[in-house]
């Protein structure tokens, strides 16, 4: 039997992470439609994060599920004793400082003060001014003399303001670190804007020599995500690291890995495992094991040869008439379209390269590439018109290759065009920045009608998408363009994606982002719900800003009328749920909203209410997109994209929207001496991203939004107290670390604080004002969250009572057996039922043979006997499927020794079942001294298997949770 892949996508679509997604959808479509589960959640069948992985193309095993327990001590212990100086690091930065302790390591996440500067302005080195800062403060940030001299320079440039960014990573006997290290971000006049990262302490003095060599390393990860390992390495390098490469193109060094139980030696990887993919892993040196993994695709000179283009999409009003232009880059002297900042051919095999006839040859003498359009309105009918132009008819088999060389050439066109923006300020996404040059090894490869030939654009394959992935600087991107049709689940245009400015350029920004948002090492850290979220958005915001900047896109002044996707969806709202322009409040009729979010522009607390889907990144970007678009129209769109731009540089790793919103608030404290302060923060206020909004980290999907502004400097600050106890018993809970999420003072330590044996708690420095995530956690019992009023004058109490949770890992819970393929390593084991997380689960593989599902089922030994008074379980899909892997029919059953079981529940969970915790009723004479637990999931929700479902595949379930007494 094949084993189903969790390190990708294998069902019904090619693409991964597609480019501009889905609208939100009534939540009737939430079950899996005729055509195809990845068209389940919207009428758009392949937009949408449907790769395998929402969850399972990344993983890390630093914060995966069997190290939070390790975490969660780790926090508690820095909770109980803030280092030295912290406070009067907290109590030197301000009101509005940031001082964040990384869980991992105990040092510093970021160091910033959101309105001024870490130091003072000096004339010293930029590298002396970021390591003076550390060795002065180090004993607040948790470093010691020897991890100081330890760190060096990798990378240092100096962007369009005049900022200073500086790169400082970690080794071990010349093999670097992976992930730690940190960034220093200096102005011109040599104050210190702020730190981030996470740099290692106490790093060992060496290693024993790697039982894997680089072929080998290569090969381990190539089979976590099911590629083919055939290559061979043709370079390898003398430095320690050893760097080889293959001969596809793959990349292999070794690195230093920080674990939970300390560091390890590691090769990190980039593969290419097959079509249309791109993985970056670190792989244990040892035992092969795979300790990281993340996609890098994202679901979305001398004079100049010229070609026949327009500036938005064929019809476009304005932006829509082809004309001659100069393509920038390409010489007059090219035979094909390979150029100086990309190389573009037809990849109609889908092989990912190009072969002769795949390239588009120029049209005439001297860089003449001037191909006219065919519009199929003839053949086609409508939507297609003389405003929407078909460039192919579906029905016809190689219909396409009439305007094949013509689509080549207008993406090119676009690439080129887009480069150029860009490059030139305000924006400065330059050569020392990371852009594509094929002077510096990566000019963007263009697919345009990627994979045509091999489907012809039909179902099943390259349609309705684009993508783009990014890995790091010096290694080229790839842009792959399909074609679109009618799916039968939404009508789209017959066209190619290559041929619209916005899709291009939204693909383009993809590439930005992930070059400008990274760790030390240079490798991109957008990976959680959050910081995805935002990458979508940030595509979305820098594509129409362009484009209504040349006056090809409309903003009327009191309409909404931004609109992503307007060709290929023939003005009809179906990449977005609705306009970018859309204010808070608005009662257009294009800011009608969703069922969830309601109508208006979309605020904060909306998120993951904006898809019926639930959280989802494309539809939760809308939020941060129309954010920035309320910006621009405060501030005027040189300003903004200045300080967009800038804050990707200053954010820190994996921001969240609130850290993102921070970053644009130092940008502008650098770039224009805090000029626009206020108005920013009234903008993302107005937007729920005031002072007081809260969210636990960028994987937060629940974010608690605020409308207030920060209170002005010298503003008394109070406390609050109180005790934390066991619900069931009423006994002291001691050890519950209680804190306050996402607030910008959450200084590790000033605001935080443990609970002593009579489970008393004690904070201070706290602001008057609503606090929406006043958290208290406990190892074994579900986190409280409650909002807690601070008035003036005076001080607070608040207490909790934590609910014991029997059948939580962290409480002392464990799977002791079960079958079905292990996706452990992919953070989709048995386990993850038992990790108190709602975004996590188990995912299994689900066998069907004439109709019927072999069934999955885990044993689960709770700490000690329980008297069950209620247990819960979320039978919903996880790990990126799509929802009819939710469980359908289970059984659940109990024991008090492992041997004698008695059948508790055996009953089906449906469609209403999902996206919850449900109660479960037990049996009489079931719930009684229970130490062991069996549940088996019978089958999944898929409609009938085989087809083309996701529960034909695979079986999910994401939590299970045990209520009562021990016994």
């Amino acid at each position: 039997m094949a084993v189903p892949s969790r390190g990708r996508y294998t069902r019904l679509i090619p693409a991964l992470a597609a480019v501009l997604a889905v609208a939100a959808v009534p939540a009737a479509a939430v079950g899996d439609p005729g055509k195809g589960e990845v068209g389940a959640q919207s009428p758009l069948s392949s937009y949408g994060d449907t790769a395998k992985g929402e969850f399972g193309e990344t993983y890390d095993a630093r914060t995966a599920v069997g190290s939070q327990k390790a975490l969660q001590a780790k926090a508690a212990k820095q909770a109980a004793a803030p280092r030295a100086g912290l406070q009067a690091l907290k109590a030197e930065l301000g009101v509005e400082g940031v001082v964040e302790t990384d869980l991992l390591t105990g040092t510093f996440r970021q160091v910033s003060k959101l309105d001024g500067f870490l130091t003072s302005a000096s004339k010293a080195a930029p590298e002396s001014i970021a390591l003076s800062f550390l060795s002065d403060h180090s004993a607040a940030l948790g470093l010691s003399a020897r991890d100081i001299s330890g760190l060096s320079l990798r990378k240092a440039y100096v962007d369009t303001e005049q900022t200073t960014h500086l790169s400082f990573v970690q080794s071990v006997n010349g093999v670097p670190v992976f992930g730690n290290g940190f960034k220093a971000h200096i102005a011109k006049d040599g104050r210190l804007i702020s730190i981030d990262g996470s740099p290692a302490t106490a790093l060992p003095t060496g290693f024993a020599v790697s039982k894997l060599d680089a072929a080998g390393a290569r090969a381990k990860a190539v089979a976590d995500v099911r590629g083919d390992a055939g290559a061979s390495a043709v370079a390898k390098s003398d430095g320690a690291d050893q760097q080889t490469t293959f001969a596809n193109g793959d990349h292999a060094q070794q690195v230093v890995f920080l674990t939970v139980g300390g560091p390890r030696l590691a090769w990190q990887t980039i593969v290419v495992p097959s079509k249309g993919e791109q993985f970056i892993h670190v792989v244990d040196a040892e035992s092969g094991q795979t300790l990281y993994r993340r996609s890098l695709v994202e679901h979305e000179a001398d004079p100049e040869a010229t070609g026949a283009v327009w500036d938005y999409y064929p019809g476009s009003l304005r932006g829509g008439d082809s004309h001659k232009a100069n393509l920038s880059g390409l010489s007059k002297d090219a035979t094909n379209l390979s150029g100086l900042y990309a190389h573009v051919y037809a990849d109609l095999d889908n092989n990912n390269m190009s072969s002769p006839d795949e390239e588009i040859p120029a049209a005439g003498a001297g860089g003449n590439f001037e191909y006219p359009f065919q519009n199929f309105i003839k053949a086609d009918g409508a939507p297609c018109s003389s405003h929407y132009q078909c460039s192919w008819n579906p029905n016809v088999a190689g219909s396409w290759k009439t305007n094949m060389n013509q689509t080549g050439v207008q993406l090119y066109y676009f690439l080129g065009k887009f480069h150029d923006h860009l490059d030139a300020g305000p924006i400065g996404f330059t050569r020392a920045a990371g852009n594509f040059d094929a002077r510096d090894g990566d000019a963007v490869r263009g697919e345009a009608i990627d994979g045509a030939n091999s489907s012809n654009g039909m179902p099943g394959g390259n349609s309705n998408n684009a993508n783009m992935s990014t890995p790091p600087d010096g290694q080229s991107p790839r842009m792959q363009m399909y074609l679109f049709f009618n799916d039968g689940n939404f009508p789209w245009l017959s066209s190619n994606s290559g041929d619209s400015a916005d899709i291009v350029y939204h693909e383009y920004t993809h590439g930005l982002s992930n070059r400008l948002v990274v760790d030390a090492m240079g490798n991109s850290t957008l990976s959680g719900q959050q910081s995805r979220s935002m990458g979508e958005a940030w595509s979305d915001w820098y594509a129409l800003d362009f484009l209504t900047n040349e006056g090809f896109q409309s903003d009327r002044k009191n309409a909404a009328d931004e609109l992503v996707g307007d060709y290929v969806g023939h003005g009809i709202d179906g990449i977005r749920s609705q306009r970018i322009d859309c204010k808070v409040g608005s009662t257009e009729p294009a800011c009608h909203g969703t069922a969830a979010a309601g109508p208006g522009g979309y605020t904060f607390g909306d998120f993951g209410k904006i898809s019926a889907r639930g959280p989802e990144v494309h539809a939760d970007g809308e939020i941060w997109v129309e954010t920035l678009w309320d910006l621009r129209c405060e501030l005027g769109s040189n300003v903004t994209e200045s300080l967009v731009t800038r804050a990707m540089e200053l954010s820190p790793s994996n921001p969240s929207y609130l850290d993102e919103r921070n970053a644009i608030l130092l940008a502008d404290t650098v770039v224009f001496g805090g000029a626009y302060h206020d108005k920013i923060w009234s903008v993302f206020a107005n937007r729920g991203m005031g002072f007081f909004a809260a969210s636990n980290t960028a994987a937060d999907i629940t974010p608690a939004e605020d409308f207030t502004v920060p209170p002005p400097a010298g503003t008394p600050t109070y406390s609050v107290s109180g005790k934390v106890t066991n619900a069931a018993s009423g006994t002291p809970v001691a050890g519950a670390v209680v804190s306050f999420a996402g607030h910008p003072a959450a200084a590790g330590g000033s605001l935080t604080a443990v609970t002593d044996a009579n489970g008393d708690y004690w904070v201070g420095g706290l602001y008057a004002g609503n606090y929406p995530k006043f958290n208290a956690n406990g190892p074994g019992y579900e986190g409280a969250s409650t909002t807690l009023v601070v008035p003036v004058g005076g001080t607070t109490s608040a207490n909790f009572a934590l609910v014991r949770n029997w059948a939580s890992e962290a409480g002392g819970s464990k799977v002791e057996s079960f079958n079905g393929v292990d996706f452990d390593s992919d953070g989709c084991g048995a386990r993850a039922m038992l990790d108190q997380s709602q975004g996590t689960g188990w995912s299994s593989d689900a066998v069907w043979t004439a109709g019927t599902m072999a069934s999955r089922f885990a044993v689960i030994k709770l700490p000690n006997p329980v008297n069950i008074s209620d247990l819960k379980i979320n039978p919903s899909n996880t790990c990126g499927d799509p929802g009819s892997s939710s469980t359908g029919h289970y059984t659940l059953e109990t024991s008090a020794d492992g041997v004698t079981w008695a059948m508790a529940t055996n009953a089906t969970f449906g469609v209403a079942n999902r996206n919850k915790m449900n109660s479960v009723p037990l049996a009489a004479g079931t719930a009684s001294a229970v130490r062991y637990l069996r549940y088996t999931m019978l089958t999944s929700q898929a409609p009938t298997c085989p087809g083309p479902f996701g529960g034909c595949q695979f079986v999910d379930t994401v939590e299970l949770a045990v209520y009562g007494t021990a016994s």
